[in-house]
């Protein structure tokens, strides 16, 4: 009898644990999209670019000290000048046409490519250094998409938007499913708990051991959830090793966390609350839900 109970109860755990730890999968993956929706967003905006034109008559000290001018701004996440001569070798490799040989000379004018900080890449922020920039008088033009950023700006913000509605709703779901999960498991030994309340058993006797299994379904569910969500990371980086520019460490430290302790705070509640009821059912109560 014994062992059928043994038996019984560890298939009834496997199935809750499978149950469970496939609804945190479920959650995890929605927490690293919202995570990885502003990495994402960052990762974008600092690879706009900005290209600085400088005049032909500056000589090796005035565009050093423009360079250092440049890095030294509050926009500047990084730059980079191209001289002349790598911007006609640059094109040719992009074209397969030397312009050279048809005009006589080099067309190209030597640049600075900044690339703009996440906080400033927006229009009034690169309008503003833009004006600043072209107040130089070394400075030939300043290039950059105008319509690119604002497009940007403006997409990021709808997908923030509806991430986080349904981010809102799958938490929802999730919570919904472990707690039927839970139900469930307390239901199916409603009659034991009636019994031991008649025996004279306290509430906390009665407590104690579905609670202390409802925290080990938790973490157990939580490990192997993490594990499966981590795995699918390791997966992603072997097939695109740059996706780690957007799913960094700590968003993987983040998912993991958020996953570990919903899976314990959410299944103990739930069991906590499923118990309650049933405690304060009268023996004739069970009998009609």
């Amino acid at each position: 009898m014994s062992k059928k109970r043994h038996s019984f109860l560890s298939t009834q755990f496997i199935t809750a644990a499978i149950s469970t730890t496939l609804v945190l999968v479920l959650l995890g993956i929605i927490v690293l999209f919202v995570i990885t929706a502003q990495n994402l967003s960052t990762y974008v905006k600092e690879n706009i670019n900005v290209s600085v034109l400088i005049s032909d008559e500056m000589d090796s000290l005035q565009i050093k000290s423009m360079e250092k001018m440049l890095k030294q701004a509050p926009y500047a996440k990084s730059v980079e000048y191209i001289s002349k001569e790598q911007a006609l070798v640059e094109e040719i490799q992009a074209q397969g046409i030397d312009p050279t040989e048809f005009i006589g000379v080099n067309p190209y004018t030597a640049s600075f490519e900044v690339k703009i900080h996440a906080d400033h890449a927006n229009p009034d922020s690169i309008s503003s250094a833009v004006k600043k920039l072209k107040g130089n008088p070394n400075v030939v033009d300043v290039i950059y998409s105008k319509d690119l950023i604002k497009s940007v700006n403006d997409n990021i913000r709808k997908v923030s938007i509806i991430l986080l509605i349904i981010a809102a709703l799958f938490t929802y779901i999730s919570f919904a499913l472990i707690n039927n999960t839970v139900r469930l498991t307390i239901f199916s030994k409603r009659f034991i708990i009636n019994t031991m309340k008649l025996v004279g058993a306290s509430w906390n006797f009665i407590r104690r051991p579905f609670l202390t299994q409802s925290f080990t379904l938790g973490i157990a569910s939580a490990i192997i959830a993490d594990a499966l969500i981590i795995g699918g990371i390791y997966w992603l980086h072997n097939f695109e090793p740059q996706i780690t520019a957007v799913i960094d460490l700590k968003a993987i430290i983040i998912v993991s966390a958020a996953v570990f302790l919903f899976g314990i705070i959410i299944t103990y509640f739930c069991t906590l609350f499923s118990l309650n009821k049933y405690l304060k059912m009268s023996s004739n109560e069970l009998y009609y839900i």
